[in-house]
């Protein structure tokens, strides 16, 4: 078991760095995650007493290793996977609960995860046919959704006729396209190329400001966190629990202008050293 006093000492060096601070809770959370755990059958104990505050607008990256329980974190908001302990809580409610308050989230997944015999208005319209929305509505809402992501003249193409980075925006309005509050993203990008991945990112940006969505944002990328997000939860390897937090408190939007700018490199530097020194805690 890690040396809680060593832990203590490690975050008082984080935060003795300009912005290693998490920001003010100004406003009440979308979703707390209470000690949870999660052991898989197998015998993998994959979180460990994960306390966990997403507040609403926020844009929030999960960084950590390959392996630390970032996307298994994700999968337990999502309600694909039970935790083995702890509970989540929804602005007050229990996942029980929230269950019959739909809707829930939008989840991005590593792949596109497309139907490869569908039109992309088609795999677009696939979350509000599910759930029964009027026709007229969902062609319209499809539609916006779309366009959004800057596919509208792609709407009856195919996913065997897109590029790789066309694929995911696909995938990003599938998640938009029923108005979930929170948008969960599993490394989305980390199969792109670096030009394809920082467009990405700058149009993931400009949708989040544009539509007001929660994001929690999973990459072990240390300059993508940062470009993004407003906060950053560092995480411990396996099993994962938070490390530390970072404030990012570089104003929007964010351009390439930021990306190249001593603010945004003095920024990595600190995340990068949290990150290794997370790794270096259960060592």
């Amino acid at each position: 078991m890690p040396n809680p006093s060593l832990r203590v000492l490690q975050l008082a060096e984080i935060a003795s760095e300009p912005t290693a601070v998490p920001p003010a809770a100004a406003t009440p959370p979308v979703v707390t995650l209470h000690g949870v755990a999660k052991r898989f059958a197998s015998g993998t104990l994959a979180l460990d007493q994960l306390d966990l505050a997403i507040r609403h607008g926020e844009f929030v990256s999960l960084l950590g290793p390959s392996g630390c329980g970032k996307s298994t974190a994700l999968r337990v908001i999502a309600g694909l996977s039970e935790p083995t302990r702890g509970s989540i809580s929804w602005s007050g409610m229990k996942r029980k609960e929230h269950r019959r308050n739909k809707p829930e989230v939008g989840f991005v997944f590593q792949e596109p995860t497309l139907m490869p015999w569908a039109t992309v208005f088609r795999n677009v319209m696939l979350p509000l046919e599910l759930e029964g929305v009027e026709h007229r509505l969902a062609t319209k809402r499809a539609t916006e959704a779309i366009e959004r992501v800057g596919l509208a003249s792609f709407r009856d193409s195919y996913p065997r006729e897109l590029s790789g980075g066309m694929k995911m925006r696909v995938s990003i309005a599938r998640a938009l396209v029923t108005d979930p509050p929170l948008l969960l993203m599993d490394e989305p990008f980390a199969a792109l190329d670096e030009i394809t991945r920082f467009k990405l990112n700058n149009d993931l940006l400009e949708l989040w400001r544009e539509v007001g969505h929660t994001v929690i944002f999973v990459t072990h990328s240390v300059f993508e966190s940062v470009y993004l997000s407003n906060r950053i939860i560092v995480m411990t390897p396996r099993p994962g629990r938070v490390f530390t937090e970072l404030a990012v408190d570089a104003p929007y939007p964010r351009d390439e202008s930021f990306r190249t700018s001593a603010e945004y490199a003095r920024h990595c530097r600190i995340a990068s050293r949290a990150l290794s020194r997370a790794m270096a805690s259960t060592s």
